[in-house]
């Protein structure tokens, strides 16, 4: 589950980061009286008008801007709120801001100059610890400077048995070149980010940039958290945290109705039993000729019900050409499934109007076959996996 900045920068708060920091407002008029409030708080004099939305390179966009007094705080948020960023992480159409952040300038002059690093907290799947990628090239540019001098980008991997231990993090201040106050703060400043990855059970934290103030003292100025859905249970007000409007709404109706859905860009739908055989599934429309439309498991059970739930969700996908219903009677009898389908079919008349290849292996195959050739449903029956390829290749080579 993804958060927004503001969002994260509660829970890295919580556990003793320092952040810049922030009020969150949802018109012009909130904007300005948060920016008064924020200077009564913290003194600041200029404040930073963030778009808030579920993707990175808001700046690159025009979703970060800086104002230098009231005026400017009411006519930049009028400008933010409302528009649909489009930033590198963004679907090409751009992503609808509802939020904005209205944060301290946190860019003061001091004794030293303020340096910007990088810093991120995940897992690496490959050796099964965890790790802090960090970089002293922070900012706007981070991903060319991966592309481009992945020297410059080093890690530090944490055992889970024992932790982040001391000697790790100073070795991490060192090697962002930091010296007196500045390092001890920020051994401080990745010990509390590491406790606050592992304890509030998040999958990705990731701060960019990291700032070293004028004054040395070690904030994150922004925070890209993504929490593991599978933990939500221990954290119920971070569940609370979820913004659905910043989601897919078809996954997010998928969802509520118990299916596992993922959008994809393909032309063909597919509905499967089980997560293996829907990556299989996937193959065998790739192998068609065709590209899949979706990821959708109906899990265990497939009556007339859900079987017309999952339908109804694929066909809201105008790119859909056809849809492979690919089912293995293990636990769920074949012949159960075919009913379900037929159920379905009549209950949606004229709503199906894309071919359906309905493929039954398992307990009760040859029944369920029977079954739906019998109905009198334009429904293509199959038995085999190729046969199944065959038939998808066919519909398509006639929409085409």
């Amino acid at each position: 589950m993804n958060l927004h900045e503001y969002q994260g920068k509660e829970i890295l708060s919580s556990f003793g980061v320092r952040t810049q920091r922030g009020i969150v407002a949802n018109t012009p008029e909130e904007a300005v009286e948060a920016a008064k409030k924020l200077t009564e708080e913290t003194g600041t004099g200029w404040h930073v008008i963030k778009a808030q939305i579920h993707a990175g390179g808001r700046g690159k966009g025009g979703g970060v801007k800086l104002a230098k007094n009231l005026d400017e705080v009411n006519s930049i948020s009028n400008d933010i709120l409302g528009m649909m960023l489009i930033t590198p992480q963004t679907p090409a159409e751009g992503k609808l801001v509802n939020q904005v952040l209205v944060a301290e300038d946190v860019y003061y002059p001091g004794d030293s100059e303020p340096n910007e690093f990088y810093m991120s907290v995940l897992l690496n799947r490959a050796s099964g610890k965890n790790m802090i990628m960090y970089s002293t090239e922070g900012g706007m540019d981070i991903e060319a400077v991966a592309e481009e001098t992945p020297h410059l980008i080093f890690t530090e991997e944490i055992d889970p048995a024992t932790g982040l231990l001391p000697f790790q993090a100073r070795k991490i201040a060192f090697n962002l070149g930091l010296s007196g106050a500045a390092f001890k703060d920020m051994t401080k400043f990745v010990t509390a980010l590491y406790t606050a990855y592992v304890k509030s059970d998040s999958s990705l934290f990731e701060i960019n940039p990291v700032l070293k103030t004028s004054d040395d003292k070690i904030l994150a100025v922004d925070a890209k958290v993504t929490l593991d859905e599978n933990a939500l249970y221990r954290h119920k007000d971070y569940a609370e945290m979820r913004d659905l409007r910043e989601e897919n709404p078809i996954e997010v109706e998928a969802k509520a109705a118990g299916l596992n859905y993922v959008d994809l860009d393909g032309n063909v739908g597919c509905m499967v039993n089980g997560a293996g055989l829907a990556m299989g599934t996937m193959d065998l429309i790739k192998q068609a000729g065709g590209e899949p439309a979706n990821f959708l498991d109906v899990g265990g059970t497939a009556d007339a019900q859900r079987v017309e739930t999952a339908f109804g969700i694929i066909l809201k996908d105008p790119n859909v050409k056809a849809i492979l219903v690919n089912i293995f009677g293990g636990i769920v009898r074949c012949d159960r499934v075919a009913q379900g389908v037929v159920d379905a079919y009549k209950n949606m008349g004229d709503k199906i109007n894309v071919p359906i290849i309905c493929r039954l292996q398992g307990t009760n195959a040859k029944e369920a076959k029977e079954l739906i050739d019998n109905s009198g449903m334009e429904i293509i029956s199959a038995t085999e996996f190729q046969e199944a390829a065959d038939k998808v290749q066919e519909v398509l080579q006639v929409k085409a």
